[in-house]
């Protein structure tokens, strides 16, 4: 017989010796083993579990240490709720017509092997909310009933508990992993065999490799996987405590795993720790930072993410010679993506049948970068760079350096593996650099251009929301924005640096050792970036010489003379904005950097636009007064002469 028959006559069999009990009003005399009454033999009998498994009420008086009685009791509630003869039958029983359902008398009365213990709060019957007792007079004359899952799981269907599921998500599916993740994985599969119930954390690479790789090692320990987000136990403890108890025990009749994920665990980290640590079933705590809370036991697996070496074979395995190798390359050096990121933009970019072998590595780097887009709104402005080298008015030295920022961006791939130039440890490899210049003076459109150029996203960081009263939180900060941003090679601009990386000061109290820490932090981790982190300050001298000797290039970008203000002047208005007797020669005269510049002529514009005329030298002027007034600065007469 298939699994299901075989679970269903078991039941039967001891529903037909608990109604014998109830009929005769008094335990039965010592009876034979259950499968005897499905005229089954002993040997039969473990054959029978050898092949499908044990029936469901043997599986459950294993997982939770039930004892005959108990498990007789679960058998009286689900015949009340199975077989509507047994409601008369109760009655009979006790002696009174008007008490027609179980109560834990009747079960002492009328079941083998009876102990009172089995109804106390603490015994599994209560504790793991198998039966619910009603509201009675006395405990022993409350009414008993089955749980409604418990009844479903002896009947063969098992589900997820009501309760749970507005909390748990099932995590179904899950994408091969590279070779170093398969060895974790199976090291994780290892502590299962040795220990069931083992809970841990798993930090590192990505969420999805990290679930992946959970996901793997569940498999051949027959566990199902479940996936919570940590914000869901963000409620008080008296409002988890229930449910969490409800998970535990739905743990042990799948068996179950819980996955925890959470990015900034914040609050909750203790929290979420001491309640792994504390749970008798196997919970893995997902977060890409090694946890810090005092007492920690877990053991913590690190999950790297993949190597250059996976990422350039995975490419090549989807693309074979469809893709050149020095794409791949370019591909694999810029963009720290995962197994299931490839194959996505690799079967998407595969789809689009208008793609010509000239258009693919344009249009796969384009899909990488959406995809390794970085979610930091709130520590970071990601910035719509559409400035090209034509926007731009710098000396000529100034400009060789930017070009050579670019090279280095470019050909990493080339110099540093390639070539061997980076190194055995690949440290150092990241690409600092420093634009020191007054005000308005082209700091962050040079970083504009350059994202532009290179193709890459532009995130210009939140000082304001990185930097943090709280000792420990301005390092986490930083280390959000490095971790997210490792995945696309994102140009990082920190604007107006001088309040991060200010000179270190002399250790006079607990706040200063800090504050340098968090310096050094910082130093560690732009040493380490693969992508390019611009720093812009208008006071160089303000910035620690520890942190200027690791920047690898400084740009200083200088007030524009008059030649070069003209020429910001004069690339200030588009081809298609209607103008009139502009002299440029004579708006150099005034003496304000290219972002006041470009405030002015804006500010014109609108003006013209307003009298439904071209833009003329006395909008500009208009504007002009208004900017000065802004900037607190007196327009002198020699600025503005000839202009009208």
């Amino acid at each position: 017989m298939d699994w299901a028959t075989w679970n269903r006559q078991f039941l039967e069999s001891h529903l037909r010796q608990v109604r014998q009990c109830l009929e005769r009003a008094e335990p039965s005399p010592p009876s034979p083993l259950a499968h005897l009454h499905l005229h089954l033999t002993t040997a039969q009998y473990v054959l029978q579990t050898a092949l499908h498994g044990a029936p469901a009420l043997e599986r459950l008086g294993l997982i939770f240490g039930l004892t005959p009685f108990e498990v007789a009791v679960l058998v009286l509630g689900a015949g009340m709720e199975l077989e509507a003869t047994w409601s008369p039958l109760c009655a009979q029983a006790q002696g009174d017509p008007q008490r027609n359902y179980p109560t834990p008398a009747l079960a002492l009365k009328c079941l083998p092997q009876p102990h009172w213990s089995a109804f106390t709060p603490a015994a599994p019957l209560r504790y793991w909310q198998l039966i619910h007792l009603g509201n009675g007079s006395t405990l022993s004359t409350s009414s008993l009933r089955l749980d409604e899952q418990i009844l479903h799981y002896l009947l063969g269907l098992n589900y997820l508990d009501t309760p749970l599921m507005h909390l748990v998500q099932p995590v179904a599916t899950a994408h091969p992993l590279a070779p170093s993740h398969q060895d974790l994985a199976q090291h994780l599969q290892k502590l299962w065999q040795t220990n069931p119930r083992q809970s841990l954390i798993i930090c590192g690479a990505d969420r999805a490799t990290r679930r992946d790789l959970v996901h793997q090692a569940c498999h051949p320990q027959g566990y199902e996987l479940w996936q919570a987000p940590a914000a869901v136990f963000a409620a008080p403890p008296k409002e988890m405590a229930p449910l969490l108890h409800r998970w535990q025990r739905q743990a042990q009749l799948t068996p179950a795993v819980l996955l925890i994920e959470g990015d900034a665990l914040g609050e909750k980290e203790q929290m979420l720790g001491q309640y792994v640590q504390n749970n008798p079933t196997p919970i893995i705590l997902s977060t890409p930072d090694r946890p810090a809370w005092p007492g920690n036991t877990l053991l913590i697996l690190e999950a790297q993410a993949l190597t250059l070496a996976e990422q350039r074979q995975l490419w090549q395995e989807l693309w074979g010679q469809k893709l050149p190798p020095r794409t791949i390359d370019s591909l694999v050096w810029q963009f720290q993506l995962n197994r299931s990121q490839i194959t996505h933009i690799s079967q998407t970019v595969m789809g689009d049948q208008t793609i010509t072998p000239e258009a693919l590595p344009p249009k796969l780097w384009s899909a990488c970068r959406r995809q390794s887009r970085t979610t930091l709104s709130d520590l970071a402005q990601r910035l719509n760079t559409q400035a090209s080298w034509d926007d731009l008015v710098l000396p000529a030295a100034q400009l060789h350096i930017l070009k050579e920022l670019m090279a280095q961006v470019r050909q990493r791939a080339t110099v540093y593996e390639t070539w061997g130039m980076g190194g055995k440890t690949g440290r150092g490899l990241g690409l600092s650099v420093l634009f020191a210049g007054p005000s308005g003076t082209g700091k962050t459109l040079a970083a504009d251009v350059l994202a532009h150029e290179l193709g890459l996203d532009l995130y210009r960081i939140d000082l304001s929301a990185v930097v943090s009263k709280y000792i420990g939180e301005t390092e986490k900060n930083l280390r959000r924005v490095f971790d997210a941003a490792e995945m696309s090679g994102a140009v990082l601009l920190f604007d107006e640096a001088d309040a991060l990386f200010g000179k270190r000061s002399e250790v006079k109290d607990s706040h200063d050792r800090y504050a340098n820490i968090e310096v050094g932090y910082l130093l560690q981790r732009m040493e380490a970036y693969r992508g390019l982190a611009i720093l812009t300050t208008n006071l160089k001298d303000a910035l620690d010489a520890a942190f200027l000797r690791r920047i690898r290039y400084i740009v200083r970008f200088p007030f524009p003379d008059a030649s070069q203000r003209a020429e910001i002047w004069r690339r200030s208005f588009p081809a298609q904005t209607p103008t009139q007797g502009l002299d440029y020669l004579k708006l150099a005269q005034l003496g304000v950097a290219g972002g006041n510049i470009r405030n002015i002529a804006l500010n014109a514009a609108f003006l013209a636009a307003d009298h439904g005329e071209p833009l003329q030298m006395r909008h500009l002027l208009l504007a002009a007064r208004s900017e000065y007034i802004k900037l607190e600065k007196p327009l002198t007469d020699a600025e503005v002469r000839g202009w009208v």
